[in-house]
């Protein structure tokens, strides 16, 4: 339980630094002298550049990533009504994202956080604990993003992807987004109670506790710390998927007058 405390704070203190300086800038006020107007070509070669919206409208899915690196497949923005995914786009994109170049960081820096504080402490130390720590934590997110993300919509025809909405203040998109961890579209395109999230991390809980974490640590108690955890991850990680197009049309901005120079 103390790790899961740790990880989700940290995680939350990162998501408050990045949507808290979004909203700083956009309280600025706006610039008296307007640039001058770039010529038409190199300003369209921009925009396309960091628009995912091809790829959305060809295969109902996002070249995006977070911060330029974590991977966003399953986020549209701008969006109305699209064709649902079939069963195979589903396990296609979800493998996409699992074994992307970048969740190897990722997991190294949970299985180092988890080493620190010595959790679930049967996997020992030294290079063969961080090992089987590092192992666990990919198993324990790949699980995861499978059973949310393709095996339960599959299966009860829903969606997994995430539309963004940009509509409204801070809160009110705050809310939408933590909302969507309880409230899906079907493939149909109706809303209904996001079971394959819910039930989905619930699962992937169970298996990864009962089958390769350690002999003591094949508790409901820790099924229900390693389940909190990745429901709060995800929900920190739907934040900021609502707030990422913000914060690189700002990011994009400040990139325009150094590269027109």
């Amino acid at each position: 339980m103390k790790t899961f405390v740790t990880r989700f704070f940290l995680s939350l203190v990162i998501t408050n630094i990045f949507v808290i300086s979004l909203v700083a800038q956009q309280t600025t006020p706006p610039p008296t002298n307007p640039p001058a107007p770039q010529p038409s070509q190199p300003v369209d070669q921009s925009k396309n550049a960091q628009d995912p919206k091809p790829a959305e409208k060809n295969q109902g899915t996002s070249n995006d990533r977070l911060f330029y690196a974590l991977p966003n497949f399953l986020t549209l923005e701008n969006t109305g009504k699209v064709p649902p995914l079939t069963t195979g786009q589903k396990f296609k994109v979800v493998t996409r994202g699992s074994f992307d170049y970048i969740q190897i960081p990722w997991y190294g820096f949970l299985a180092g956080l988890g080493q620190a504080q010595n959790s679930e402490a049967g996997y020992g130390q030294g290079a063969e604990g961080y090992a089987k720590r590092f192992g666990a934590s990919f198993a324990d997110g790949t699980i995861e993003n499978y059973m949310t993300g393709a095996i339960l919509p599959s299966l009860l025809r829903q969606d997994p992807r995430f539309f963004q909405s940009g509509q409204g203040g801070f809160w009110h998109r705050t809310g939408y987004a933590i909302s969507r961890i309880f409230v899906t579209r079907t493939d149909s395109g109706h809303q209904q109670f996001n079971y394959s999230e819910v039930l989905g991390s619930a699962a992937s809980a169970a298996i990864s506790t009962y089958s390769y974490h350690p002999q003591a640590d094949r508790t409901p108690a820790n099924t229900a710390s390693v389940w909190g955890t990745q429901v709060g991850y995800d929900t920190i990680t739907i934040v900021v998927k609502e707030f990422w197009p913000d914060i690189r049309r700002k990011l994009s901005k400040k990139k325009q007058p150094s590269s027109s120079n």
